[in-house]
């Protein structure tokens, strides 16, 4: 594969952990749309690790960009986590206040 084809793999991977990036910030981590990013990233990254284009030397940057980004992703995605939890812990609290109301009516 030429390095043109290479740069516009790692150019598209780059594209779409931003996106996930955007729509994790959102709150859209669950959406078909984040699966479907999800799946088009795996099949570049395979691509990418088969022909090993990250292993040579002059992709330093792109290593260390692509790290960066995935750290990124995965603190957006912790966060909705997180958000996600206190909410269900909300609605679980409200469950049971409604609970004791209902048996002392």
């Amino acid at each position: 594969m030429n390095t043109d084809k290479q740069i516009d793999t790692l150019d598209k991977l780059q594209r779409l952990l931003e996106q996930q990036i955007a729509l994790a910030h959102q709150g859209n981590s669950a959406s078909e749309r984040f699966e479907t990013l999800s799946t088009q990233a795996d099949s570049l990254v395979q691509e990418i690790a088969e022909m090993k284009i990250l292993e040579r030397q002059d992709m330093e940057d792109k290593r260390t960009q692509f790290g960066k980004l995935y750290d990124r992703l995965r603190l957006a995605l912790t966060a909705q986590k997180d958000d996600i939890a206190d909410r269900l812990c909300r609605i679980r609290k409200v469950k049971k206040t409604i609970g004791t109301y209902r048996s002392n009516i």
